[in-house]
C-alpha cells in the first residue's frame, strides 16, 4: 500500500481540526502574517513638454504570506502560499502611472489580486521550491517598492549543505509585475537597447562564499533567453575599528552580453564604502558604465548597482559615471529606538543626452521613519520618502513624495 506524503495526508485531518501525530512538525513549523500595508505615492513634473504633469494615487494592500513547515522523514515536503489584493483609495485618469495599482482606460481598476503557491521539497540543507517565487539574487531582484511585490514563477535549488557556502540554480518561466494581476513572458530592460525578445526562460546560477564573518565573496550568472547573458562578482567586508566602529566596504563588477538579435553590451563597476561611527552612517559610492549600452536587467526588477536608488533608472546610461554620499543616522541613542533617517545626494555625467549635448543628473532623497517597539501597535512602521531628481537636455525633472504604513498581524 502507498503511503500518502504527510504534506497531503494532513489536509483531511486538519479539516477535522485534529493534528495527527505525522504532521507535527509540518505544523510546527508554519508561519503565516497578514501585513496591511498603506501607500500614498505623488510625483510632480516640471520638465517642459511633459506628457504627464503629475502622478498621484493612494491604495491599501494586504499581503497575506503562509509558509508551511515540512514533513517528517529525511527528505521533507511542503507548501508555500502568497495572498495579495490591492484596493484603490484614490486615482483619476490623468494621475495614473505611479506604480501601486494597474493604468486603465479611462481610470484605474477598483482592485486587483493575485494568488501564488509553491511545492517545495527538503533534504539536509538543500531546499527545492516551484511555482511563485521572489528570489533575491543579484541577477534577479523583484520589486517590492510600491503596493504588491513583484513576484516570477518558475523552480529554484538552494543548498548550504556546505559550511560558509551557498549555491543557488533554477528557472524563471513568467513574470508578474508589482502592479498586475496576471503574468506573462519575461523582458529585458536597459539604456539605450534595441531589439530583444519576450522569453519564457531565465536561467540562474549563483555561489557565495563567507570566508569569515567580515569577508564574503559571490558569483552570479544570468541568461536572459534570446535576449542577454550576465556575469557579477562581488566581495563585500566589514572591518571592525573598536568602540561602536566600522568601516564597511561593496565592491561589484558586472559584464552583460548580447544573446539573440539585442544590443546588450554593458561592464559596470561600483564600490561602495560606509563608515559606521555608533548611531552615525557616513557613506559614498563610485559607479563607471562602459559598453553601448547601459547596465541590463529583468522588467520590473530592481538593479544591482550602488547608485541603484529612489527615482532615477540606477545612472545607468551607456558610459555615465556617478557618484554618491549618504548618511544615516539612528535615533535609539538619543532615546528614540525605532526612529530611522537617512539622506544621500548623487551625481551623474558623461553620457550623451544628444548629438552635441552631454547629460548630466542628480538625485537627493530622503527617507524619514518610525517603528513602533512595544504596544498593541508594536512593529507598526510609518515611513515618509521624499525624492527630488533634475536633468539637463530632454530629462525629466521630478519631485516626489511616497508616505507608506505598514502593519504585520502574526497568524501562525
Amino acid at each position: 500500500m502507498t503511503r500518502m506524503p504527510c504534506a497531503w495526508s494532513c489536509v483531511p485531518v486538519l479539516s477535522l481540526g485534529i493534528a495527527g501525530p505525522a504532521c507535527a512538525e509540518f505544523l510546527e513549523g508554519t508561519k503565516a502574517g497578514l501585513e496591511l500595508r498603506n501607500f500614498y505615492f505623488n510625483s510632480d513634473y516640471h520638465q517642459d513638454n511633459a506628457n504627464q504633469s503629475k502622478r498621484d494615487e493612494w491604495a491599501q494592500g494586504f499581503l497575506l504570506d503562509v509558509q508551511s513547515g515540512y514533513t517528517e522523514g529525511s527528505v521533507g515536503f511542503g507548501v508555500d502560499a502568497l495572498g495579495l489584493l490591492g484596493v484603490k483609495l484614490d486615482s483619476g485618469p490623468g494621475r495614473q502611472g505611479t506604480g501601486l495599482l494597474p493604468e486603465g482606460d479611462p481610470k484605474a481598476p477598483d482592485d486587483y489580486s493575485r494568488l501564488g503557491l509553491a511545492a517545495k521539497m527538503k533534504l539536509g540543507k538543500t531546499e527545492l521550491k516551484a511555482g511563485t517565487l521572489m528570489p533575491r539574487l543579484a541577477t534577479v531582484l523583484p520589486n517590492d517598492g510600491r503596493l504588491l511585490p513583484q513576484t516570477f514563477r518558475g523552480a529554484l535549488l538552494t543548498s548550504r549543505d556546505i559550511d560558509q557556502l551557498t549555491l543557488t540554480a533554477g528557472r524563471l518561466t513568467s513574470n508578474t509585475l508589482r502592479n498586475e494581476a496576471g503574468h506573462g513572458d519575461i523582458e529585458a530592460s536597459a539604456k539605450g537597447m534595441t531589439g530583444g525578445t519576450p522569453s519564457d526562460r531565465f536561467d540562474l546560477l549563483s555561489a557565495s562564499y563567507a570566508w569569515s564573518k567580515q569577508l564574503t565573496t559571490a558569483y552570479h550568472y544570468g541568461e536572459l533567453d534570446r535576449n542577454y547573458q550576465q556575469h557579477i562578482l562581488s566581495v563585500t567586508h566589514s572591518l571592525p575599528l573598536g568602540a561602536g566602529r566600522s568601516l564597511k566596504s561593496d565592491l561589484r563588477y558586472a559584464d552583460s552580453s548580447a544573446e539573440g538579435n539585442s544590443n546588450i553590451d554593458n561592464r559596470a563597476y561600483g564600490a561602495k564604502f560606509t563608515y559606521v561611527a555608533g548611531a552615525h552612517e557616513f557613506g559614498a559610492a563610485y559607479q563607471v558604465m562602459n559598453g553601448r549600452t547601459g547596465f541590463p536587467h529583468l522588467d520590473g526588477t530592481d538593479s544591482y548597482l550602488v547608485n541603484y536608488v529612489m527615482i532615477s533608472p540606477d545612472f545607468a546610461n551607456p558610459d555615465e559615471r556617478s557618484w554618491q554620499l549618504r548618511y544615516d543616522y539612528d535615533f535609539a541613542a538619543v532615546g528614540l529606538p525605532g526612529l530611522t533617517f537617512m539622506t544621500r545626494y548623487l551625481r551623474g555625467d558623461h553620457f550623451q543626452r544628444t548629438a552635441r549635448l552631454e547629460g548630466t543628473e542628480w538625485e537627493r532623497n530622503t527617507d524619514i521613519a518610525y517603528t513602533v517597539q512595544s504596544g498593541p501597535l508594536k512593529n507598526l512602521d510609518l515611513r515618509w520618502r521624499n525624492g527630488s531628481y533634475r536633468s539637463n537636455g530632454t530629462g525629466n525633472d521630478i519631485d516626489q513624495h511616497r508616505v507608506i504604513i505598514s502593519y504585520t498581524i502574526p497568524l501562525l
